[in-house]
């Protein structure tokens, strides 16, 4: 994996990591245009430059996670559900990590459910953080482990599992990105020990890679999570669910017509 490799998939990680439209999907393409997907670090690469994206969550909202006990409580809780499913499932994710058809399916899927998705929940009643109960920051967990299908989009299953909630889109955005921190702190510290585990080891030259990935990630996603928070309120979903269809439908016309995405 060349240092240029690294920054493309770290831009697309920092643009895509806070939309609706999987960051992994498109990493998952990305690596597979270039051709080095099945490459064991770089499997691990896209998931720990997650950890760079959402960190920028932690210095945007630094002191909305420094506010109380009960903060940290209901994240602990809505974290729950994934941490299990992912230990459970964790080889399975993994084989599907390696499939672009499994994330066009994904982004077609997933794209149709957005262009209503405003319409079916546009009754809020939740439009503060610490209205959320345990039970709804449980049940927005769960909405989480959908997205350990490749191309669903973390960020896109959490909000739509909060809007079903009755939060608000601003509030579910905002709580989809606080989830995303001990949730993506884990699945770093687990793909890191499954790495090992395997009996590979990261050369010095990766490291310097893999710190790259998370600075350029980390960057790009300082700039890009405020522009989403602000579309989102003044113009809700729909936009990103004809992204995920035209996006979807290019790939599963690729793959059918025998191309392997896999041109670099």
């Amino acid at each position: 994996m060349s240092f240029l490799q690294a920054l493309i998939l770290a831009i697309i990680e920092g643009l895509t990591e806070f939309l609706p439209v999987s960051s992994t999907g498109h990493m998952i393409i990305g690596s597979s245009v270039m051709g080095i997907a099945t490459d064991p670090f770089v499997k691990l690469f896209t998931i720990c430059i997650q950890l760079g994206a959402i960190l920028s969550v932690v210095v945007l909202y630094f002191k909305r996670f420094f506010k109380s006990i009960n903060f940290y409580l209901k994240l602990f809780v809505a974290f729950i559900p994934a941490a299990i499913f992912g230990l459970l499932l964790g080889d399975k994710i993994d084989a599907m990590l390696e499939s672009p058809l499994t994330v066009a399916i994904s982004l077609v899927v997933g794209g149709v459910i957005l262009l209503f998705v405003d319409k079916w929940f546009a009754q809020s009643t939740i439009n503060e953080e610490e209205e959320i109960n345990y039970l709804t920051a449980l049940k927005i967990g769960f909405f989480q482990c959908i997205a350990m299908i490749p191309g669903v989009s973390r960020s896109g299953a959490t909000i739509v599992g909060g809007m079903s909630q009755k939060l608000s889109r601003k509030v579910a955005a905002e709580f989809s990105f606080f989830l995303a921190v001990p949730t993506m702190f884990a699945a770093t510290g687990k793909k890191l020990l499954d790495f090992y585990k395997a009996g590979h080891t990261i050369t010095n030259d990766q490291m310097q890679i893999l710190v790259f990935g998370n600075v350029i990630a980390f960057i790009v996603a300082l700039l890009a999570i405020k522009s989403f928070i602000g579309y989102l309120n003044k113009n809700g979903f729909k936009i990103f669910g004809w992204y995920r269809i035209i996006v979807g439908l290019i790939i599963i016309a690729l793959i059918l017509s025998g191309h392997q995405l896999s041109i670099i």
